[in-house]
């Protein structure tokens, strides 16, 4: 194995979900400049509260999503860093950071849909939990509620799949573990 595994981002993952959450920020939009008589004349959107509530929500949201994916593309730096130290998250709007090995409890899985992530459960999630800005702690507290932990990875933006970063990172937590 060797001593330092660096993997980087996927730029054209990364291009695909930026263009994604921009066309659900356009459909927040439509959803904004529907008149109330479309609304209350469609059976499945028979409220316009709902609706408007529903289009600010995704502009928010995946706006957000879209200005993050745009500075994704222009971050250089690898996605991962995995070495005897720990690892380096960098995968993301709400990574990380430094992770060392130390403070790593276990690794597991964590689904949401389809969506898969590696759930790393640190000694405390307070100190992960308050790095950032306000956006990126309130995610924080959001993957805590939902997953006990706010360090979580997804294969996503990353030049590997889920099932071979998953093998790597568990290869390295035991291997720092029978050397500790």
């Amino acid at each position: 194995m060797p001593e330092e595994r660096v993997i980087e981002l996927n730029k054209v993952k990364i291009i695909l979900l930026t263009l994604g959450a921009f066309a659900f920020v356009l459909l927040g939009v439509w959803f904004l400049f529907m008149d109330i008589q479309t609304i209350e004349s469609q059976r499945k959107f028979n409220s316009p509260t709902l609706v408007y509530g529903v289009g600010v929500v995704s502009i928010v949201f995946f706006g957000l999503c879209g200005l993050i994916g745009v500075k994704k593309l222009f971050d250089n730096s690898p996605g991962l860093i995995i070495n005897s130290e720990g690892v380096l998250d960098n995968s993301s709007g709400v990574s990380a950071g430094m992770i060392p090995w130390d403070d790593i409890v276990s690794i597991g899985e964590y689904q949401i849909q389809k969506q898969k992530f590696i759930s790393i459960q640190v000694k405390d999630a307070e100190i992960y939990a308050n790095n950032g800005n306000a956006l990126k702690r309130m995610a924080n507290r959001a993957n805590i509620k939902m997953c006990g932990t706010p360090v979580n990875i997804s294969a996503n933006s990353l030049k590997i799949s889920y099932d071979d970063l998953l093998e790597i990172i568990d290869e390295y937590y035991h291997r720092s573990r029978e050397n500790a």
